[in-house]
């Protein structure tokens, strides 16, 4: 492939600035057997990430149509399945996906002979939604601290596009991780489960359940740049998941600058928000506070509802800062001698008819 080619297809301009970069691109993308139509293609996003792009899934590309003649279901079927799975909407006959797609869907049948179409499709939309958070972590990991480092570094585009392939080449220790802690979590998940069932029932469970946010965050978004507002969330978040696992529980979601955490143990829940009050409380930016209930709350798609999580969650927004307010069950069921439990008084909460008595949390002294 010549210079004149490139130029003859729109790839190439002699007389740009980057012209001698954009060529070493080019020819190395040629190289590895990528052809000017799939550039051509591929052009309306960067050059740079084709060869990581076709390596990521390779093979040739398939049909809904074809999904649905080659695994015995429905076109309707097959189109409802890959948008529970967070795919991209496409034309029946538009080539998206791969011949490794196609366990996607045999999984989906055994699963539905087992768990019943419903809830298996709850499911996959569960997995979905949690491995498309960790695709774009993954994505932004590269780009914050290997492509633009050698963007601002001035390093051509073919030293970014060797990169990209090396990562996508590396994902495979991605997928082992993946799989590795998904055993884990399993683990951890029955035996966390069986402790918290109510009686015989499936998906009632007994949990703490808190809820801790930063104040001031909204006011701070006003005037603090884009990057300095994401270091600060992460910060919050990170530590947030360290504190949560280092006493049994788990962060059911992290919503900017609030997050809910259920544990078994009243007490380890208290402990949970009071070291996150402490380990913000020096920051001059915001201000955390919280709350925490306890009690019986339904369990489905990895996430908790119920009267009991509406009022932990209504008692955190009547906290003022640097405060956290728990109700009567969990003074009542927290049995440890390190967190102390003073009356705050009787509320009146959004949604709840009666005024709920509630008292403020604080580190016992030593």
């Amino acid at each position: 492939m010549t210079p004149e080619d490139f130029a003859a297809a729109g790839l190439y301009d002699p007389d740009a600035p980057n012209a001698p970069g954009r060529l070493e691109l080019l020819v190395w993308l040629t190289e590895r057997g990528i052809t000017i139509e799939q550039m051509l293609t591929h052009r309306h996003r960067a050059l740079t990430g084709l060869a990581g792009d076709l390596a990521l899934r390779p093979g040739k590309r398939i049909s809904a149509r074809e999904i649905s003649t080659r695994v015995d279901m429905s076109l309707d079927e097959v189109v409802s399945l890959a948008l529970a799975a967070g795919m991209s909407p496409a034309k029946p006959d538009d080539p998206v996906f791969t011949e490794a797609d196609l366990a996607l869907f045999s999984v989906y049948r055994g699963g539905s002979a087992l768990f019943g179409e419903t809830a298996t499709r709850r499911f996959t939309r569960v997995v979905a939604s949690s491995l498309s958070r960790i695709a774009e972590a993954a994505v932004t990991l590269f780009q914050a601290n290997v492509e633009q480092p050698i963007l601002e570094g001035g390093g051509s585009e073919l030293t970014v596009a060797k990169r990209n392939l090396q990562a996508i080449e590396s994902l495979e220790g991605v997928r082992s991780l993946i799989m590795s802690l998904f055993s884990v979590h399993v683990e951890t998940a029955i035996r966390r489960l069986r402790e918290a069932r109510v009686s015989r029932s499936t998906d009632h469970v007994i949990f703490a359940v808190g809820f801790v946010d930063l104040v001031g965050f909204t006011t701070l978004t006003q005037r603090m740049v884009t990057r300095e507002l994401a270091d600060l969330v992460e910060r919050f978040e990170e530590t947030a998941y360290d504190v949560v696992a280092a006493h049994d529980g788990r962060v059911v979601k992290l919503i900017g600058d609030e997050v809910m955490y259920v544990t078994r143990s009243a007490g380890a829940a208290c402990r949970v928000a009071l070291t996150l009050l402490e380990r913000f409380a020096s920051d001059a930016a915001v201000t955390p506070r919280g709350a925490v209930a306890y009690g019986e709350m339904l369990l489905r798609g990895g996430d908790y509802y119920g009267p009991i999580v509406n009022l932990a969650s209504r008692v955190a927004q009547v906290a003022v800062p640097s405060e956290l307010l728990v109700t009567s069950e969990v003074k009542a069921n927290a049995a440890c001698t390190d967190v102390a439990f003073e009356p705050a008084g009787r509320r009146m909460l959004k949604g709840f008819d009666d005024p709920v008595v509630l008292y403020s949390a604080t580190r016992a002294p030593a």
